[in-house]
């Protein structure tokens, strides 16, 4: 692989874990939305965070549409792109984008849509947040 491919993505692994522990010292309090791109989500509070677990992925896909098939025009274009005013902006889309992934893991999400609340109540499978708001609010009703 190209050594122009292989730095954006050290960059990018260093920027999330600084960020990821930053995030994960901080207070995890509010609703947080977890799903892809296929699995909309609806009745999500303006305040909550929604995170799709693909849209990295479809970020690559467009960093690298239109791409050359010869390695070498390829790496060029690339680097060009690199050097462009809208690389800053894209590598923080990609650090926001990846730190929504990293949370997703630290969680322990396991499907999608996933509901969480305050980092410690999950509501797997409910599209509708506002009802997967009403579950966790029953449940809590009901914990000491």
């Amino acid at each position: 692989m190209p050594t122009a491919s292989r730095r954006p993505r050290a960059v990018l692994s260093s920027l999330c874990l600084v960020t990821v522990l930053l995030w994960s010292a901080g207070a995890n309090a509010g609703v947080e939305v977890f799903t892809i791109a296929g699995e909309p989500v609806i009745h999500v509070p303006d305040d909550a965070a929604v995170i799709e677990l693909d849209a990295p992925a479809r970020l690559d896909a467009r960093l690298s549409r239109d791409l050359p098939t010869d390695s070498e025009r390829a790496k060029q274009v690339l680097q060009s792109r690199m050097s462009g005013p809208q690389w800053r902006a894209m590598l923080e889309r990609y650090r926001a984008l990846h730190l929504g992934v990293a949370r997703a893991w630290m969680l322990g999400i396991e499907k999608v849509p996933a509901v969480v609340v305050d980092g410690q109540y999950v509501v797997y499978g409910e599209p509708d947040v506002g009802l997967a708001l009403e579950a966790v609010e029953r449940t809590r009703g009901r914990t000491p």
